[in-house]
């Protein structure tokens, strides 16, 4: 006997996607914030517009770096859950489910590239705008940070493991001539390296160290003689030459092969000494709370940081500050074009009266407000490590981070606005309900 088949109500996948969500979700308000024709025109003039493949929507590949980086995921992950998510998808510009990936996540690497660093300060600008008045506020916070790069703990010893790698690596496909490629021996020497702070194992560590050096010069110069003058690796040889000869108190040093412009800057944190990667810096208003300035640098001091900084932030809401407040690594600042720069004093000097200890401590604690938004960029939004490669790649991804900050910020506006009016509502009709109540008991 055949089962009777289910009848469902199952509703159309074609149905409108403005239809199905709810209009007061933040990242449907959003959407329909953002200035999305801004980036077309701007952007468009990027492309070919009459030869080669046709290139995807612009407002899919912005939507997506944005999404990226408030929702804090990877270039991988937000392809995959943008098929998932509806609101995503009407973030996005799509209209109507789509249950396919709408890129590979290859192309947001070359569309960063495309736009370059122009392109990520138009949607920084962007997200700056969102805000409205909250970001005409003429007094601002500034304060710098270190954005790390995505590298391991450098050291001699990984540096040459990692060049004798490469360096067999195009012995292999070249094809070239090699009388020891050492397999055996750096098995063996990796062995002695381990537990190099156990007491008994230091000398022999660093003999092996010694030895990983020795092998690594080796091969560098058996492939520089292998190699013809013209061949397209003699930079590279040149490249592993410097990491070589260079010694603890070189100028320059690289930490890293596939990112040599990794700098090893000290702020002086006593949890973690020394971090490697570049200095950022950051202006928020002082009163609400939304990011008008990021900007990348190297490993400038605070005050040379201070003028840049604010002549970006002169482009983004077209005026300067009327005071800047920094800490006293600004030292050597009182005033930039039109801008006063409040560097706060120390309030212990017994000559000081109450009210002027009052009224610096205040100071301190308007100028420490800065340091938790500098917490949500590099916990909430990508700071905390820079996936991004090269010096580009620093000042886009802390541009990036500030515009999700702010893209956020509004959207939690937007919604503890909403879950206010409501607790408001169940308040009142809860109100109403008692006085019927009583009522009703006092007229029994």
């Amino acid at each position: 006997m055949l089962a009777k088949k289910k009848i469902t109500n199952q509703s159309s996948f074609f149905f409108t996607l403005e239809d199905t969500l709810s209009h007061k979700h933040p990242l449907y308000i959003l959407a329909n914030r953002v200035d999305w024709q801004l980036f077309e025109t701007e952007f468009s003039p990027l492309y070919c517009q009459d030869n080669g493949r046709p290139a995807k929507p612009i407002r899919l590949m912005v939507g997506l770096l944005i999404l990226k980086h408030i929702r804090n995921i990877s270039d991988e992950s937000i392809v995959e859950q943008w098929s998932e998510n509806l609101y995503y998808q009407y973030f996005c510009g799509q209209q109507e489910f789509m249950a396919t990936v709408p890129c590979e996540a290859s192309e947001l690497v070359h569309f960063r590239k495309r736009i370059g660093e122009s392109g990520i300060e138009l949607i920084f600008k962007e997200s700056i705008r969102i805000n409205g008045k909250d970001s005409d506020d003429p007094d601002v916070n500034a304060d710098t940070t270190v954005q790390e790069k995505n590298i391991t703990f450098p050291t001699d010893s990984k540096l040459h493991k990692k060049m004798i790698k490469k360096t067999l690596k195009i012995v292999q496909d070249e094809q070239l001539p090699i009388r020891q490629s050492y397999t055996r021996i750096l098995k063996k020497l990796s062995v002695d390296q381990r537990f190099r702070n156990h007491p008994r194992n230091k000398s022999k560590a660093r003999k092996a160290d010694k030895k990983v050096k020795t092998i690594a010069g080796r091969l560098v110069r058996e492939l520089e003689r292998n190699l013809s003058p013209d061949s397209i690796h003699q930079k590279t040889i040149l490249f592993f030459k410097q990491v070589l000869t260079q010694t603890r108190g070189s100028k320059h040093k690289i930490y890293s092969l596939h990112e040599p412009d990794v700098l090893c800057i000290s702020k002086g944190k006593e949890h973690k000494k020394y971090e490697f990667g570049n200095k950022v810096s950051i202006v928020k208003t002082q009163n609400t709370g939304v990011i008008v300035g990021a900007m990348g640098f190297r490993n400038e001091f605070d005050g040379h940081t201070l003028k840049p900084a604010l002549e970006q932030v002169n482009r983004m809401i077209g005026k300067e500050p009327k005071t800047v407040s920094v800490d006293r690594g600004y030292r050597g600042n009182t005033q930039i074009g039109a801008t006063q720069v409040q560097i706060p004093k120390p309030f212990n000097d017994k000559k000081q009266t109450k009210y002027l200890q009052k009224k610096l401590k205040e100071a301190h604690r308007k100028r420490a407000a800065i340091e938790p938004v500098i917490g949500h960029l590099k916990t909430d939004h990508r700071l905390g490590r820079n996936f991004y490669k090269g010096i580009i790649g620093d000042n886009i991804n802390i541009m990036l981070a500030a515009a999700a900050f702010n893209f956020k910020r509004m959207m939690n506006k937007w919604k503890s606005s909403f879950f206010v009016f409501i607790q408001n509502l169940f308040t009142q009709l809860y109100c109403c309900r008692l006085n019927w109540i009583i009522r009703s008991k006092i007229a029994f």
